[in-house]
């Protein structure tokens, strides 16, 4: 859309068909109301940190009030992109090299706003700015790409340290693990031994109960004592045979081949014994049949070992 602006009658501002009037009027101005679109050059800018760029960029404007844009300033465009150049170079002043890549939106926005706050008495408003290229010097590039360098390394350095730290961790998480369970497995082991091992003495205990209170009553019924006699001669029998087996030293009595003195000798400690016992009341007879089990092997051991002193 063109808007034609007629110099002549105070000024007038005519729109769509114009009449006019030869000799005192024509046209002047004629300013487009579409979006503009406004190459701003290449131009040096110094950081905050003292770095030189070459920056440039694109202004999007339009035009708002024609008689403004035609009567306010001579040339609205160039006079929006000297505005925009000097706005972006104070901008820059204010920033670091680093913070001038990240703020690269606020940047823009910035300056947006320096620019529509002195054109908006020119009747232009400016729509965006958006920055095209910035341009290091080369010593500084590669400053920047050697920095950025070292920030990887530093990473992967980092990284790998991390991955050392945790894998070490690990190894001795596994290794506390491991000990943790061999102890805990060996805790029931002996647990388990040592249920296994009192489980066998109770039952040994219950089997060598459960045969004394036999031989107490085989001996309580007939031929009893020809039972213990044979037994006795068969313990003599069985001790007399082991001699000489453990040491190279033997204690014989002055008869050992005579095994009916030595059945006679238990057996008469038996008989006393079994005289004593005779006044005990019923229920104590198995007690004392197992202690006369046990005087005749005690007495068998102490006729064997005075034999030997003799």
């Amino acid at each position: 859309m063109l808007v034609r602006v007629a110099r002549g009658a105070g000024g007038l501002v005519l729109k769509g068909l114009n009449i006019l009037i030869p000799v005192l009027d024509r046209i002047r101005y004629v300013q487009s109301l579409k979006e503009i679109v406004i190459n701003v050059p290449e131009q040096s800018a110094v950081t905050l940190d003292n770095v030189t760029l070459q920056i440039d960029g694109v202004l999007y404007l339009r035009i708002m009030d024609p008689y403004k844009a035609s009567y306010g300033v001579e040339d609205p465009e160039y006079a929006v992109t000297q505005l925009a150049q000097t706005t972006m170079r104070s901008e820059l002043g204010k920033l670091s090299l680093d913070k001038v890549f990240r703020e690269r939106e606020s940047l823009n926005a910035s300056i947006v706003d320096a620019i529509n706050q002195a054109s908006d008495y020119w009747g232009i408003r400016c729509l965006r700015y958006e920055i095209k290229d910035i341009h290091v010097p080369p010593r500084v590039k590669e400053s920047m790409q050697m920095q950025v360098e070292a920030e990887r390394r530093k990473r992967a350095t980092v990284l790998e340290s991390e991955g050392t730290r945790e894998s070490a961790i690990n190894v001795a998480e596994g290794k506390k693990q491991a000990q943790i369970l061999a102890s805990e497995a060996e805790k029931a082991e002996q647990i388990n031994q040592a249920a296994g091992e009192a489980s066998a003495v109770l039952a040994k205990a219950k089997a060598k109960a459960e045969a004394i209170r036999i031989l107490a009553s085989a001996l309580t019924q007939q031929n009893g004592d020809a039972a213990a006699s044979l037994t006795v001669a068969e313990q003599y029998v069985s001790a007399f045979s082991k001699l000489a087996k453990d040491t190279n030293t033997i204690l014989l009595p002055s008869n050992p081949g005579d095994v009916t003195s030595m059945v006679a000798q238990a057996m008469g400690v038996y008989g006393a014994l079994t005289k004593t016992s005779t006044s005990e009341t019923p229920n104590s007879a198995s007690d004392g049949n197992i202690r006369v089990a046990q005087c005749a092997n005690t007495g068998l051991d102490e006729e064997l070992e005075r034999v030997k002193l003799s």
